[in-house]
């Protein structure tokens, strides 16, 4: 435990925090800039004197329910949670499960890319925001329930074909193989998420597939590829699939983009003109 660096660290953050933020009056008589340190301890439901000392470099070591504690009434980031539980020497716990939020930025992102499909999975791969080249080149995902908006419930267990719009084998044995080591690799940080458990136990009881990859117990994150895509009004479509990561959210930008001057992309340019006119979900 770095008592001086957690010392240090309280401190500033409860500079920052306002009372008004935390539903406090100011008071007329308010010297001290943020919160006050036995506004800090009710807050967070500890003694008055152990909060003191701990600003004061020479508290005993936190509780990891006192840690989360703090953490919630100083309002701290992610980050910053997780760097006050490294300074008391205990690893934060892992998040509770794949964040659903899409950053605004992102979202705007997507929509300012009217010739590029472009979709945002979280950890466990379910779409949750697109564009509307993606709705024109892949499906109508508004048009889909929640669970269903999921490429890995498709791949391994809609019937027939496992990815009919994917005429690359080779694509798709890469997606099957690398989508289940990314799905490894999100069961370990978030190993009591219910979501991931739930996915991971569907696709094992229904696809023979899916359980021979998960057996071998690869651990990877996807990334860049190509394949080619059968269209039902542009035809085929050969595309670069990249993937961007947005770290502070665990989610994954997927751009499918085409070579200048080549057929595909005079098909995608195509396709942005016919948009989703008499497209129904595939």
């Amino acid at each position: 435990m770095d008592r001086e660096e957690m010392a240090g660290f309280l401190r500033s953050r409860r500079a920052r925090v306002q009372p008004a933020d935390v539903g406090l009056e100011a008071g007329l008589r308010r010297r001290t800039p943020g919160l006050r340190r036995e506004e800090v301890a009710r807050l967070a439901g500890m003694s008055v004197d152990y909060y003191i000392r701990l600003e004061q470099g020479r508290g005993p070591r936190p509780s990891r329910q006192i840690l989360g504690a703090m953490a919630r009434a100083l309002r701290l980031t992610d980050d910053e949670r997780a760097h006050l539980f490294n300074l008391a020497g205990e690893p934060p716990a892992p998040p509770p499960g794949p964040p659903q939020e899409v950053p605004a930025g992102i979202l705007h992102l997507l929509q300012r890319l009217d010739d590029t499909p472009a979709y945002v999975l979280d950890a466990k791969y379910d779409v949750l925001a697109w564009n509307d080249m993606a709705t024109a080149l892949i499906t109508d995902f508004s048009a889909l329930e929640p669970r269903d908006r999921n490429p890995m419930r498709a791949h391994f267990l809609r019937p027939g074909p496992r990815s009919p719009h994917i005429t690359d084998e080779d694509a798709n044995q890469q997606f099957a193989r690398l989508s289940v080591a990314d799905l490894r690799a999100a069961l370990g940080r978030y190993p009591d998420d219910p979501g991931v458990k739930a996915l991971i136990a569907e696709l094992t009881e229904g696809s023979e597939l899916f359980r021979r990859l998960w057996a071998n117990h690869q651990v990877a994150v996807r990334r860049s590829g190509t394949k080619k895509i059968k269209h039902p009004v542009v035809g085929e479509i050969e595309v670069h699939c990249d993937v961007l990561v947005v770290p502070e959210r665990d989610q994954k930008v997927v751009l499918y983009t085409t070579a200048p001057g080549s057929r595909s992309h005079e098909a995608l340019k195509l396709l942005r003109v016919v948009g989703t006119q008499d497209l129904a979900p595939r």
